[in-house]
Formats: structure tokens, sequence, C-alpha cells
């Protein structure tokens, strides 16, 4: 497996990875990242400037995930980890962990902290963001566009 940055011609089938994803944990409606505008585009989304970016996961040159940061509310010292889902074939396999190191060393150039929110019945991404250093926060963070999410973590880089 290869991480590499995202391409334009990957929106559609990240998109579509990140759709499956969500319906498998009935993540399919509004307040989440199923009704972001910039789902289906987001090569663009990530490459409007340097604090953001985004990194796919393929093999044998089909994708199998991906997971982004951008910056979170207007701020200068919180980014967020954004759209990290992979395909159930490489779940356990190590190659989240990769991806995440890709993406907080990548963060950690900006920002001072990561903030992330998810869904409690996402229960092995729960622990798997609790092995990695995330502490479980109380509520949102003030500037949250995902309502419906119900579970929020936040990270030293």
């Amino acid at each position: 497996m290869n991480i590499r940055l995202i391409h334009n011609s990957d929106n559609e089938a990240i998109a579509q990875i990140i759709r499956t994803c969500l319906t498998e944990f009935g993540g399919n409606r509004e307040g989440l990242a199923w009704a972001d505008p910039s789902l289906d585009h987001l090569y663009e989304y990530y490459n409007q400037h340097g604090k953001r970016a985004y990194w796919i996961v393929e093999s044998d040159g089909r994708l199998l995930g991906g997971c982004g940061i951008a910056e979170f509310a207007e701020s200068d010292e919180v980014c967020e980890l954004q759209k990290m889902y992979l395909s159930p074939e490489c779940r356990g396999s190590g190659i989240a962990s990769q991806l995440l190191e890709t993406a907080l060393d990548f963060a950690k150039l900006d920002y001072r902290h990561c903030y992330l929110e998810t869904l409690q019945n996402m229960h092995a991404a729960n622990r798997f963001y609790s092995k990695q250093g995330f502490e479980p926060l109380p509520a949102p963070l003030p500037g949250s566009e995902h309502y419906a999410c119900d579970t929020w973590y936040i990270r030293d880089l």
C-alpha cells in the first residue's frame, strides 16, 4: 500500500469510498461529511492553500481510503483531521497509523493542536484515535460545522 497526495482524478473514487463508509455506520445524513459541499471536489478543496492537504491510500492503482488536514474555524493554532475513511479490506493492516502519521507530520508545520469529530458508533475508529494520543472532549469546539457528530477529540502536536 502506498500513501500519496490526492490527484484531481481521485475525486470521484474517494468520494465513493467516504460515502460507502458513512453509510456503513449510519452517517449518510445531513450534519456529517456526507453533506459537505466539498465531498465531490476534495482535490480542489485541499489545494486552495498550503495549510491544507489530503492523502490517498492506494494499492495496485486502486484507491482504498484517505484523510485530510485543514484549518479549523479560522484558528491559527488548531487544525482538523478530516474525512479519514478506509475501505474494509485495508482496515487492521496498519495503514491507518501510517496515514495518520503522515497527516500529523504535515499538521505540525503550521498548527499546535489537531481536532477531530466522529460518531460514537464507529467503535474501531474511536479506539484508534485514543490509542494515537487523541483526548476525548465533552463537546465540540466552537465553530464545528458537523452538528450531527457526537464524539470529539483533540491532540497536541
